[in-house]
């Protein structure tokens, strides 16, 4: 088993993207199923983390039968904006989402006209469908003279302003995908229903909330409509079955050429944390344990879908997450049984430092990657766009992608210099960082989210303005090194820049710049974090 070997990376900047028309041959196009679990820790996977207290036999299973990336990362420590850098290719702050996360009847985030990744691949023969949690926004029917929704996360009252008997609009199908079944936001988010393309299953007859954690009074979800029979510890096993039933749907089509493209962002183990009856008490630990179990268990339903409907060999499938373990998992809790959901890294989800946005990376693709192989490539959830024109031989239009690299050559093995320039990070306040090789700089004296030392906190304001980490030597980011390279805190500083002004990261022709954002102090927004249970 490999874990970050970041100090051997070598750099080669302007680096530009593999193309799959230097190739001979081209492949048949592959299906892609893709699954975005939502708040699982680098560490929570057992194959990444042998220390790890967590049993997660068929995410195992997976990895040996394909390729681990162990320096893997979402641009950023949340969810909407790790899922906008998915679908986009571009990272968050270049859309009006400077910081936090959208809530479930938020408007629309991805911009009219801009390529996705389901657009592109519709324009190339795939059937597309996203079957999970959206939160990417949607523009609710309102009742007369309500008030619109903007991008606070609602809650109570305020959801009851939407007509539910009307079709919604601006949701997954009209960036691409053929077909829908999810929910808007985080499962702690109103309403709390099913969505069918643009219209819920059933509509919401009264308010619920869900607590937090099964078993624990700590908390509750936000209050708010709900259809009769909606339960959190449905979501994920409905999730599954129509993922399920789709790939079954989708075979014979498939196999006489037409392939297609799922995306399935889970709504676990994010909060509310409701493991079903199955599964609890499983882990022996919390129950986040047995949640994080029975996502596995999930996944294993998933592969097997795809190997009875004789689909497993063309298909690339990709398992990751959107960002690092909550704090509402009970860190501390788990951290006393032996198990820790940020692996070595410092932080957890919503902070700036690598907890917050090192995830885990599975690719297994039986025709192309080979079974029980790893890459310590530093790769980004950004870099799915750019990865799949390069599968099929296509160029991207210079006006898309602008933030996103292939990592095809990383997944047949053939990646022999570094596939990425640098990665931009940020937090759920807007912090910004870059990592280039070893070089971590993080532009805030904090955290950027809800670890200690909290932005605004009085441990922060005692602490330098910005922080330089050798991950090579300090994986865990305990020394700061800035005062000794101000040149590297300087070069990089000066790369950050000109991505913004550039208004991409990636080789090609400068874009409009409308990632509004001050290099200097590292942040957009607010300077105070969001609560913990927010995002």
């Amino acid at each position: 088993m490999r874990f970050p070997t970041l100090g051997i990376l070598a750099l080669l900047p302007g680096l530009a993207v593999s193309n799959l028309a230097a190739e001979t041959t081209l492949p048949p196009r592959p299906n892609i199923v893709y699954i975005l679990c939502d708040d699982l820790g680098y560490g929570d996977v057992k194959c990444l983390n042998p220390k790890g207290k967590i049993s997660t036999p068929n995410i195992d299973k997976l990895a040996s039968q394909g390729m681990i990336f162990t320096d893997a990362h979402s641009s950023s420590a949340v969810c909407s904006p790790a899922r906008y850098g998915i679908m986009t290719g571009r990272y968050n702050w270049r859309s009006r989402l400077k910081s936090g996360v959208l809530g479930g009847m938020s408007p629309r985030l991805i911009e009219p006209g801009r390529l996705t990744v389901p657009a592109f691949l519709k324009q190339h023969g795939y059937h597309s469908a996203a079957i999970g949690k959206w939160h990417l926004g949607m523009d609710w029917p309102l009742k007369a003279g309500a008030q619109p929704f903007d991008d606070t996360i609602e809650k109570g009252e305020e959801g009851w302003r939407v007509d539910f008997t009307k079709p919604i609009r601006n949701g997954p199908n009209s960036v691409g995908f053929d077909y829908y079944f999810g929910i808007s936001g985080s499962l702690d988010m109103v309403p709390y229903t099913f969505i069918e393309n643009n219209r819920v299953v059933k509509l919401p007859t009264g308010d619920k909330s869900f607590p937090l954690m099964l078993g624990r009074t700590r908390g509750t979800s936000r209050p708010g409509p709900a259809a009769a029979d909606f339960e959190a510890r449905d979501v994920l096993p409905a999730l599954t079955r129509t993922a399920v039933k789709y790939i079954g749907q989708r075979a014979a089509a498939a196999k006489r050429g037409q392939p297609f493209f799922l995306y399935l962002p889970l709504n676990a183990p994010h909060t509310p944390i409701a493991p079903t009856r199955e599964w609890q008490n499983k882990s022996g630990m919390n129950p986040y344990a047995d949640f994080v179990m029975e996502v596995d268990a999930e996944v294993g339903k998933v592969i097997s879908a795809l190997q009875k409907n004789g689909l497993a060999r063309n298909t690339l499938l990709i398992f990751t997450s959107d960002n690092g373990c909550s704090p509402q998992a009970d860190i501390p809790e788990l951290l006393a049984k032996g198990h820790n959901p940020s692996y070595e890294f410092r932080g957890a989800k919503a902070d700036i430092f690598d907890g917050g946005h090192h995830i885990p990376f599975i690719a297994r693709w039986p025709e192309q990657i080979e079974a029980g192989s790893a890459s310590d490539q530093l790769i980004c959830l950004n870099d799915l766009l750019a990865t799949c024109a390069d599968m099929l031989g296509q160029k991207l239009p210079e006006d898309a992608a602008e933030d996103s690299v292939s990592i095809l050559p990383a997944l047949r093995g053939r990646a022999k210099h570094p596939l990425r320039e640098a990665v931009v990070h940020h937090s759920v306040n807007g912090s910004f960082s870059i990592r280039q090789k070893n070089w971590k700089l993080e532009l805030c004296s904090d955290s950027g989210g809800w670890s200690a030392p909290q932005p605004g906190s009085a441990e922060a304001k005692r602490l330098p303005p910005i922080q330089l980490y050798d991950l090579s030597s300090d994986i865990g980011e305990t020394t700061n090194v800035q005062e000794k390279h101000p040149e590297i805190v300087a070069r990089l500083t000066k790369l950050l820049e000109k991505y913004v002004a550039d208004g991409r990261s990636t080789p090609g022709t400068p874009q409009s710049n409308t990632g509004e954002v001050n290099i200097w102090r590292g942040r957009l927004g607010a300077s105070q974090p969001k609560k913990q249970n927010d995002p």
